[in-house]
């Protein structure tokens, strides 16, 4: 089992950033491929950016790349989503993934709005 808490969620204004922390628990850290997704109100789930087990490659949705950095420090079992130049479409909850013999794991999420 697997355990994803999230945290650095809030309310920041348009063009402003956050960074958003995931720590795992449970099971060995560095063989998860691990990523962020989100949910809008009246939208479905999509990927916002993935990272492989060492870190070496990440992928990001068209959306933010540019804006968003993805990492982990496997060292201290958390990946973290840097966010920068907010846009009020950004605003959604965010969830923490990890992938683990094609098994997902999620966390419970964290909400993220950006006023104008």
């Amino acid at each position: 089992q697997v355990q994803l808490v999230e945290s650095g969620g809030g309310l920041v204004q348009a063009g402003g950033s956050l960074r958003l922390s995931c720590a795992a628990s449970g099971r060995t850290f560095s063989n998860f491929a691990m990523g962020w997704f989100r949910q809008a109100p009246g939208k479905e789930r999509e990927f916002v950016a993935g990272i492989r087990r060492f870190g070496g490659n990440t992928g990001y949705a068209d959306s933010v790349k540019g804006r968003f950095t993805i990492s982990r420090e496997n060292a201290k079992d958390t990946v973290y989503l840097q966010m920068n130049s907010l846009k009020l479409e950004d605003t959604a909850v965010y969830y923490c993934n990890a992938l683990y013999a094609s098994t997902n794991y999620w966390g419970q999420g964290t909400q993220v709005t950006v006023s104008s």
